[in-house]
Parts: structure tokens; C-alpha cells; sequence
């Protein structure tokens, strides 16, 4: 059963926030249109959400994408580390002192430093990539960055800072975007009808990789439509997010089809690349390790392929997302019946901000 309609005064449906009047923008955040069903009004100096544009404005951004880089390929070395002296060490153990030792090491590596471990490097992730999201959102909507004088890494850095309330929310809005549109997906039916080979609407995987793909980059896309709006809610914005995203449904599932093809092939084109500086890398490594070098090359390859993707790829296809987002949603009304249609199948979105945005205005 749905909840009742949000009174007309609510301002992520009217357009009009609290205190204005339809014919007055004296309260309204930079950004809005006050007084109409858009909620918004910024430029966009970008509108195509091709590979090639894509490729350019992350070639624009590109000490993001070198930082990340950088971030992932420690990360991954850390956790060859970490897995050798969470077994290892379990099994030394087990070996010289007791099972039960043993098991409780690896135990305690796995919940406990594994997990703070994985934390930390999640969120330092998020960081920069919020930071990366603050600097494409500028040159999609103004072609330029700040007012020129800062450089990327600086602006950045100073939107996450003055953010850090939105910032800190969108950590853990991640899951509850995805499970309110993982609702809306499973009434969806004509999503087999886009698959490009006849047949396939059959087969739940193909399905589950095209409806992941079109989630995984939601909440760095909400994110960039804050920024752009100059939303200082994070809960407004995402409630607004979430609508057009329903209301766009199809050509956003549209582009999330040709990133899943994409992805496939420019993931193993790169770890066929990756083998011959992996082979090489491997050829440096002591006599008893080049013993294994089949494995060892394999092993190399795959971490290097997953931090060019971690690094390149995702913020190659999240720049697709994000312009085709903002192109969607320029000049388009917020449609109020969304918010019944959302809440009848989904109880996060009736929840939604709902005790935590207290929280993350307290940043």
C-alpha cells in the first residue's frame, strides 16, 4: 500500500523551496528554477556522451585517474601482503604451536584487519573519486575548472572539504540507492526487448550485468547532479536523482547496455597487453618465484589489469553516465506521481534521509 502524496509544499516536488514564492528566486539554492517543476538551471557545455568525449575529459582530468591509479596498484600489492601473512602466518601456526592458533589468526586477520583494511581503502577511494566527480562536473557544465587559478587536484580537494557532509552521506548512500532501484527494476518488462541479440531476455545474468551496470555509477552521478545544482541537501538531490532516473529509465539502460560491452572487450584486450610488462616484471623476481612463472605472469597481469580498470576504465564509463544524465535531465520536470509509484514498491525510498540526513548535516 502506497504512502499518501508529500504535501504540495514539499519542495524536491513543487520546484519552490520554503519561504519563496512561484515568482520569487530570493531563497532558492544557485541553480534552481524556482517556481516550476525543474529544479534546477546550469549550463552544459558538454552533450555528447560518446567514448570519444568521454576519453577527452578523462584525458582532461587525468592526474585523477593517475592518483587512483596509484592508490589501486598499492592496494593490490598490500593485499598480496596481507593474504600471505593472514595463511602464512595461520599456518605457521598450525604447524609449530596449535590448530587452534591458527585458525584464530587467520580469523582474526580476516574480520579484523581485513575488513578495517578494506574500509579505509574504499573510502580513500570514494575521496578522490569525489574530488574527480567535482572537476568533470565543472567541465561538463562550464568547460573549465573553477575560475582558472587552482589547479584540478586543489579544487577538488576544496570541494570535498566544503562538501564533506555530502561527501560523507554518499559513502553509505550507495546501498540504498541500489536497493530502490533494484525495486524499481523487477517492475520493469520490456528491459529483455533492448538486449541486441534476440533471445537473450531469457537469461537472468545478461539481465543482472545490464541492471548492475546502470546502478554501479548512481551514486557518483547524483553526486555531480548536487554539485551542479548547487543542492545543499544531499537527501533532496538523491530523492530528485533517483525520480529522473525512473523517469529516464530507458535510454539510461540504453547506455548501460553499450559501457557492458565495452567493458568486456576493453578488459581483455587490456589483460592480453598487460602480459607482456607482466612477463617482463616477472623475469625481475627472485629464481625461486620465476620457478612459477606461468602463474606468477597470470597473477601480475591481473593486478595490473585491475588497477587500469579501477583507475581508467570505471571513470571512462562513469563520465558516459554522468553526460548522459545531465543531458537527460536539462530542462525536464520532476514528475510528482514518481514519488507514489517509488514508494508503493520500494520501503528504503519512502525511508530515505529519513533519520541521517540529522546526521550528515552535522559534518
Amino acid at each position: 500500500m502506497s504512502d499518501p502524496a508529500p504535501p504540495p509544499s514539499s519542495p524536491w516536488l513543487t520546484g519552490v523551496m520554503p519561504g519563496t514564492t512561484s515568482g520569487s528566486r530570493s531563497d532558492a539554492p544557485q541553480g534552481t528554477a524556482a517556481g516550476t517543476g525543474v529544479r534546477h538551471s546550469y549550463p552544459l557545455k558538454v552533450r555528447s556522451h560518446s567514448l570519444s568525449t568521454a576519453f577527452g575529459l578523462l584525458m582532461q582530468s587525468l592526474p585523477y585517474a593517475l592518483a587512483r591509479f596509484g592508490v589501486l596498484l598499492a592496494a593490490d600489492f598490500v593485499g598480496i601482503l596481507w593474504i600471505v601473512i593472514t595463511f602464512g602466518g595461520g599456518a605457521w601456526l598450525t604447524a609449530h604451536i596449535a590448530q587452534a592458533f591458527g585458525l584464530i589468526w587467520i580469523v582474526a586477520w580476516i574480520i579484523g584487519v581485513g575488513w578495517f583494511w578494506g574500509t579505509v581503502l574504499r573510502y580513500a577511494l570514494h575521496l578522490i573519486a569525489c574530488g574527480h566527480v567535482a572537476v568533470l562536473t565543472e567541465l561538463i557544465t562550464r568547460g573549465e575548472v573553477g575560475n582558472g587559478s587552482e589547479s584540478m587536484f586543489n579544487y577538488g580537494k576544496r570541494i570535498v572539504t566544503e562538501k564533506f557532509g555530502q561527501v560523507t552521506a554518499l559513502f553509505g548512500m550507495n546501498a540504498l540507492v541500489r536497493g530502490i532501484l533494484q525495486s524499481f527494476h523487477r517492475t520493469l518488462d520490456w528491459i529483455g526487448e533492448m538486449l541486441p541479440i534476440p533471445g537473450l531476455d531469457s537469461v537472468a545474468s545478461i539481465l543482472n550485468m545490464l541492471l548492475r551496470a546502470a546502478t554501479r555509477y548512481m551514486d557518483k552521478v547524483i553526486f555531480s547532479y548536487n554539485l551542479a545544482r548547487n543542492e545543499p541537501d544531499p537527501w533532496v538531490g538523491a530523492r530528485e536523482g533517483i525520480i529522473y532516473y525512473c523517469q529516464n529509465a530507458k535510454p539510461i539502460l540504453q547506455t548501460s547496455i553499450w559501457i557492458i560491452i565495452l567493458e568486456r572487450v576493453l578488459s581483455v584486450v587490456l589483460w592480453l597487453i598487460l602480459l607482456v610488462p607482466a612477463g617482463l616484471i616477472t623475469l625481475a623476481l627472485p629464481h625461486a618465484v620465476r620457478e612459477m612463472g606461468g602463474f606468477i605472469t597470470v597473477l601480475v597481469a591481473l593486478l595490473l589489469a585491475s588497477a587500469v580498470r579501477g583507475a581508467f576504465l570505471k571513470p571512462l564509463f562513469l563520465i558516459m553516465m554522468m553526460v548522459r544524465f545531465h543531458t537527460l535531465v536539462e530542462n525536464q520536470p520532476i514528475d510528482a506521481e514518481w514519488n507514489q509509484r517509488l514508494a508503493a514498491v520500494s520501503d528504503k525510498f519512502r525511508d530515505f534521509g529519513s533519520g541521517v540526513m540529522g546526521a550528515a548535516k552535522r559534518f
